[in-house]
């Protein structure tokens, strides 16, 4: 038998992909956990059709899971992969182009087949398993299918059900090829089939088979070492975006003592934080599927009225639904939040594909003067921190406020060392107390020095007032129609939002020095592949650095004295240009705008050369 060399390597990209049916999001998942578990820093992109079932075989049918770990500091999934994991023919192609050259792939032979090239619009001359194509890259042909029918033949499950534990065989495989613990994918397959003790069995004897095939084939000359990252001390989970959401909601819930109602309706890519939601009822969240965008958010409306920490999420469609509404809470000065998982557009666009194009919605897109706060989280765990700060600044200033994050982040995952209640800052929350007839009058638009308006509860004595969308009249809240109240309360509004300035962190710069030649100026989930190239920038001699703007609305005070410090300012998005012009107009500053719209995040490599490209 050929020995085996084992060697140390700091980081690999592993990228699954095979059908929408094949379980590869599964599959990624466990081996993301057994990676966390192992001790390794990491970053996961999920990447799946908006199709439930797309027909199989094809193109658009292609599901993907690319991870990123290893043993130094981890800011993204990768721009290119070292591994592919490749089902069938479609999957291959689709994939192959981000493949490094000497990469590894893993081909499941079964998936090569006439039926499958032809589903693929792949002549049967242009096999990639025969037609000379592959010779720069270590190929590992593995019928996936046969040794896993051959494995259960004796299980009585139907050919179809058997198949279905393909993706065992490879996680098993995968698993050897990287000295993965499999003990925690184990205790996974006999709780999530425990009332199935035959798929159960035949799930963990298909993953046992992937790992022994690693170790009895000749095939496989090499197994990889990727030692434990060194992390700051403390208690760590993997973490998606999504769920970091929801229990940042939860605890500002906790932290608050106000119960939490969230009032949606279902929407890729948000609706996972309805599902995390609900599963703490023990914590006094109620969730509210309603029957459409607007009851949902009109709801929230009602329970923010009632005294409850008061959330409506959507993406970019829902969101354009909302809006009447959320002019309504702006009137009313109720704190509401407000979550935008976006996605790419306009309409329905690619319903699974991340952009970051509903900034000026968030920030514009409603009738009148009707300004808002607007947050935007940089990556997974962080959607946790500006969840919570969210509903601390919707409670503390009487304001609706958009929490913006996006498919990328939403579904992706990192580690995350989360923090005890006692180090999350307090939410202090205070209502109008109860009047006796003798006290003057309740004013509802009476205003502290935040500018913010008493929080009356319905049915609370003495605190009678008026509510609706009609304009207010500034102290008494009565329906005015005068021109020159109209214009007060316009602008009190505006400077409601500008005056949480006063209460939010000061802009820092994330890497690099404190001025230079340039400054990548980020916002969202562009975050990872901007760090990562800042720091092969500087590593290269180029002056260059990096800010991630958290704040959008209002903006931390200094961000304009940070902005004049450096001779160019480069601003990335996933759109058209949405936060340049904002800085353009605001700060008079000639940002240039670097965008791509294509549904994918940015790649590092590709930010490097648009540097180089402007300062070269």
């Amino acid at each position: 038998m050929t020995a085996i060399t084992d060697k140390d390597l700091e980081s690999v990209v592993i990228r699954f992909a095979g059908d929408s049916g094949d379980g590869m999001q599964l599959t990624g998942t466990q081996f993301t956990n057994a990676t966390a578990l192992h001790g390794n820093d990491l970053a996961t992109f999920p990447d799946f059709p908006a199709e439930i079932r797309a027909p199989l075989g094809t193109l658009a049918g292609v599901s993907g899971f690319q991870i990123h770990f290893g043993s130094t500091q981890i800011n993204t999934p990768g721009d290119q992969s070292d591994v592919l994991v490749a089902m069938n023919v479609a999957a291959f192609k689709v994939n192959i182009k981000n493949l490094k050259k000497g990469g590894v792939i893993i081909l499941n032979s079964d998936g090569f087949d006439s039926k499958n090239l032809r589903l693929a619009n792949v002549p049967e001359d242009q096999n990639p398993i025969n037609d000379g194509s592959l010779t720069d890259y270590d190929v590992k042909l593995v019928d996936v299918t046969k040794i896993t029918r051959a494995a259960l033949a004796d299980s009585g499950m139907t050919t179809k059900e058997i198949d279905r534990c393909k993706n065992m065989f490879v996680l098993g495989l995968v698993y050897w090829m990287y000295h993965r613990p499999i003990e925690n994918t184990l205790e996974f397959l006999r709780t999530k089939f425990k009332k199935n003790e035959a798929v159960m069995n035949a799930n963990i004897k298909v993953l046992n088979a992937g790992w022994n095939y690693g170790e009895t084939t000749e095939m496989f000359a090499n197994r990889y070492t990727i030692a434990p990252a060194k992390m700051e001390s403390g208690v760590y989970r993997g973490i998606m975006g999504n769920q970091a959401a929801a229990l940042g909601l939860i605890s500002a819930s906790v932290k608050s003592g106000l119960p939490l109602f969230y009032g949606t309706y279902p929407i890729t890519p948000a609706s996972d934080i309805l599902h995390d939601l609900s599963k703490y009822k023990n914590f006094d969240i109620k969730t509210y599927q309603a029957e459409d965008e607007i009851a949902g958010i009109c709801a929230a409306i009602g329970a923010a009225f009632g005294g409850h920490l008061a959330v409506t999420g959507s993406s970019g469609p829902g969101i354009a639904l909302k809006g009447e509404a959320i002019g309504l809470a702006t009137m009313l000065e109720l704190p509401l939040v407000i979550l935008n998982i976006q996605r790419a557009g306009p309409s329905t666009g690619m319903p699974t594909k991340t952009e970051q194009a509903d900034l000026n919605q968030a920030m514009f897109g409603r009738n009148g003067e009707c300004p808002v706060v607007v947050l935007a989280a940089q990556s997974p765990s962080d959607c946790f921190t500006l969840a919570y700060e969210a509903c601390k600044i919707a409670l503390q200033h009487m304001i609706p406020v958009f929490f913006l994050s996006d498919g990328y982040i939403a579904n992706g995952a990192e580690p995350w060392k989360f923090p005890n209640s006692a180090d999350l800052e307090p939410i202090n929350v205070s209502f109008a107390k109860e009047r006796a007839a003798t006290d003057d009058k309740f004013m509802p638009y009476f205003r502290d020095e935040k500018l913010s308006r008493p929080w009356a509860i319905p049915g609370t004595k003495g605190l009678e007032h008026r509510i609706g969308g009609i304009e207010k009249q500034n102290v008494t809240g009565n329906i005015s129609y005068d021109a020159a109240n109209h214009e007060l309360m316009t602008h009190l509004r505006q400077e409601k939002v500008d005056k949480v300035a006063d209460f939010i962190p000061l802009q820092t710069i994330d890497s690099g020095e404190e001025s230079g030649d340039l400054l990548l100026l980020g916002w969202g989930g562009t975050y990872g592949a901007l760090r990562t190239a800042t720091a092969q920038l500087i590593a290269e001699g180029y002056k260059v650095s990096h800010a991630q703007v958290r704040y959008i609305n209002p903006f931390p005070k200094n961000l304009g004295e940070i902005l004049g410090r450096f001779k160019t300012v480069v601003v990335p998005e996933l759109n058209n240009g949405q936060l340049v012009k904002i800085i353009r107009d605001k700060y008079f500053v000639d940002a240039i705008p670097y965008n791509k719209i294509q549904g994918l995040p940015f790649m590092s490599h590709e930010v490097i050369a648009k540097i180089k490209q402007i300062l070269d």
